[in-house]
C-alpha cells in the first residue's frame, strides 16, 4: 500500500496576525490573499508539503507521505515561528494526524454495479454519472474506500497507516465473499 498524503493539524494556542506574518515571511514561501482564502499557505521549499495557518492559531499540514515527515515538518514549522517570535515556545500538545490517503491495486478489473449490490447497498454509493468510482463505507472501520473498475483503490479517513492496512485487508476479505 502506498501512502500518498497525510493530513495533520494542531494549534499554536495564540491568535496570529496573518497580514504581518505573511509580510515577514515573504513570497514565495508564504502566500496570503484574504479575499480568496482566510489562511496563509506556507511552503519551506517548492514541491514540499503545505502548511496552512489560520488567524486562530490553528494549522494544517498536508502532503507528507510518512509520519516521520509529518513530525519533522511540524518541528521545523514550530521552530521557524519561535525564531520569528511569533510563538513563545516551540511545542504543541494538540497536534495529531487526522487522515491518511493511501492507494493500492487489486490486480483485477471489477464490475462496480455488481460490487455495489454484493457489498451491500447501505454501505455503498455508486453513481457513475457523478463519480467513476464506487464509494464503500464498511462497518467497523473509520475510513472510506474508493474502488474503481480498473481495480485501483483509494483509502481515506484512517488516522494511521495500520488502520488503512486493516481496512484494505477487510476489503479483500469482503471481495472474496461477493
Amino acid at each position: 500500500m502506498k501512502v500518498v498524503n497525510i493530513v495533520a493539524s494542531g494549534s499554536l494556542n495564540t491568535e496570529i496576525d496573518l497580514e504581518t506574518l505573511s509580510d515577514e515571511i515573504g513570497q514565495p514561501q508564504a502566500r496570503y490573499d484574504p479575499d480568496k482564502y482566510p489562511g496563509i499557505y506556507l511552503r519551506f521549499e517548492e514541491e514540499t508539503p503545505l502548511i496552512t495557518i489560520y488567524r486562530t492559531g490553528k494549522y494544517i499540514i498536508t502532503g507528507p507521505t510518512s509520519e516521520e515527515e509529518v513530525f519533522s515538518l511540524r518541528k521545523r514549522f514550530l521552530k521557524f515561528l519561535f525564531d520569528m517570535d511569533v510563538i513563545e515556545n516551540a511545542d504543541d500538545e494538540k497536534f495529531s494526524v487526522q487522515n491518511y490517503v493511501c492507494t493500492e491495486n487489486l490486480g483485477q478489473t471489477l464490475n462496480l454495479n455488481a460490487l455495489a449490490i454484493g457489498l451491500g447497498l447501505e454501505q455503498t454509493e455508486y453513481e457513475p454519472e457523478q463519480f467513476p468510482g464506487l464509494i464503500y463505507r464498511p462497518e467497523g472501520y473509520n475510513g472510506v474506500v474508493l474502488i474503481f473498475a480498473t481495480g485501483r483503490v483509494v483509502i481515506t479517513g484512517c488516522r494511521s497507516g495500520d488502520a488503512a492496512e486493516e481496512l484494505f485487508t477487510g476489503l479483500k476479505n469482503d471481495l472474496t465473499e461477493v
